[in-house]
């Protein structure tokens, strides 16, 4: 019997980036051209969900795909040389990687911005989904046979959840630790700096 290489899966936005400074600009800018007045301090506080939330807090129902289709274009410009890799990101999926495991990341993200991301940190996933949230993830980590996947938000853990999948949660995001804890997360880890010693046990 072939054993299958461990797959694990991470959420992108403040899991392995922090996106806070990048996703605070381009809400600037897209006040700045309609006129909307978005407290983006808010803005950066409950990342995870799809844009199109986010954006329903600030504009009316009928704007909101063409505000969607204008962020994301003026998105590259703004959002992704301020936004960073977040502690232990690279040493976590090198940790996989020096197991012999496959790395993906499963995002509600738009993926030509989630892959941008990346490329721009030299943070190298083997697979990356984006346009997924929540139990909708699950479709992302079961096709590629994800065991594992980390990530920040409540919406991470019932992802995981839906999959089947282990669900490790970092307190780096919105949600806290009992919060996570209480939407199921079986391994809550204060961030991904304790991931690669966290790996190497599950693995043992």
């Amino acid at each position: 019997m072939t054993s299958h290489p461990l797959t694990v899966g991470f959420d992108l936005d403040m899991t392995l980036i922090d996106s806070r400074p990048g996703i605070k600009a381009t809400f600037l800018a897209l006040a700045a051209e309609t006129g909307a007045v978005i407290d983006t301090d808010l803005v950066v506080s409950r990342l995870g969900p799809p844009l199109d939330q986010e954006l329903a807090h600030w504009f009316p129902a009928a704007e909101i795909p063409a505000m969607v289709a204008r962020y994301r274009e003026i998105y590259p410009s703004h959002a992704i040389t301020p936004s960073l890799a977040m502690p232990g990101a690279r040493e976590s999926v090198e940790a996989i990687r020096a197991l012999g495991g496959r790395t993906m990341v499963v995002t509600a993200k738009y993926e030509p911005s989630a892959k941008q991301h990346l490329s721009h940190l030299g943070i190298e996933a083997d697979v990356i989904v984006g346009g997924l949230w929540a139990e909708g993830k699950a479709t992302a980590l079961r096709e590629h046979g994800a065991a594992v996947y980390v990530g920040d938000h409540t919406g991470d853990v019932r992802g995981a959840k839906a999959a089947q999948a282990l669900s490790v949660a970092v307190t780096t995001g919105p949600c806290d630790a009992q919060e996570l804890r209480t939407a199921g997360a079986d391994v809550v880890l204060p961030s991904l700096t304790d991931f690669p010693g966290w790996l190497k046990s599950y693995t043992a």
